[in-house]
């Protein structure tokens, strides 16, 4: 079982599946997904014969307009670790992409602002966006 970072070769996918409001957020097979959870990400597990399906979501509780707000918050972090990253238009918010970027420069990021070094995998540094 792949998902979509293993598909797309990129280093982390940010989507919601068709009819689904689950905001997905994807790592590739056996990448180390500490920045994830570091940045508020809640992580599942589906056990399948090696490796194992690992992926991560916005935590549900949230309601829908911050459930966009913090994935779109989390790219810049990402991007600063040197991942390469995939959002969905539907899961962007431009407003929320520009606050996170100010409030790294100026230091007041309520995210990490000082990720772990940068992924094996990491190829380039600016955001995609990749429709469904």
């Amino acid at each position: 079982m792949g998902n979509r970072a293993d598909e797309y070769g990129t280093d982390v996918e940010i989507y919601r599946r068709w009819l689904n409001p689950t905001i997905y957020v994807e790592a590739p097979t056996g990448a180390p997904a500490k920045l994830l959870n570091q940045l508020g990400f809640e992580r599942h597990q589906f056990p399948t014969p090696e490796p194992v399906y690992i992926w991560h979501e916005v935590p549900a509780h949230l309601d829908s307009a911050e459930q966009l707000r913090m994935a779109t918050r989390a790219i810049p972090s990402l991007l600063l670790a040197g991942y390469q990253v995939n959002c969905t238009p539907e899961v962007f918010d431009e407003a929320a992409y520009q606050q996170a970027v100010h409030d790294i420069r100026s230091g007041t990021s309520r995210q990490t602002t000082h990720p772990p070094g940068p992924p094996a995998t990491s190829r380039r540094a600016a955001p995609t966006r990749r429709t469904p």
